[in-house]
């Protein structure tokens, strides 16, 4: 187990287009201790992969599509890096039924409440 106050070593990206969901995310993550990168889209979630290289990535489906959307993000993503691991965070659970989420090391519903996703965030980076 690692202990919290070394959290801050891990770097994660939140990529999420609600202005005020990234700020909730990004407070809480930091809060937990972590560095918080954000991105609002896809094409500087992708270029923020490439040069931050986070530990992790929280990723909105349904951010704007003018990139392709948040499935077409986790492509990319994988394709840069099929190592890093990569949330999907989502409104819907209909996507789950969809073939491109298996790309994902992991599928959270949105919630005011992140404690699921800061116990799938702590467990895929082996924190536990």
């Amino acid at each position: 187990m690692v202990p919290q106050a070394h959290y801050n070593r891990y770097r994660i990206l939140v990529v999420e287009d609600e202005l005020h969901l990234l700020e909730l995310y990004q407070k809480e993550l930091e809060d937990e201790g972590f560095k918080v990168i954000t991105a609002t889209d896809g094409e500087q979630a992708i270029n923020l992969n490439k040069k931050a290289l986070p530990d992790l990535v929280v990723l909105d489906i349904k951010i704007n599509p003018a990139y392709g959307g948040g499935l077409e993000v986790l492509k990319e993503i994988k394709t840069f890096d099929n190592k890093i691991p990569v949330i999907l965070n989502s409104a819907y659970t209909t996507f789950r039924a969809d073939f491109s989420t298996w790309l994902a090391d992991a599928y959270v519903i949105k919630s005011s409440d992140l404690s699921e996703l800061k116990r799938r965030i702590k467990e895929l980076l082996h924190l536990d």
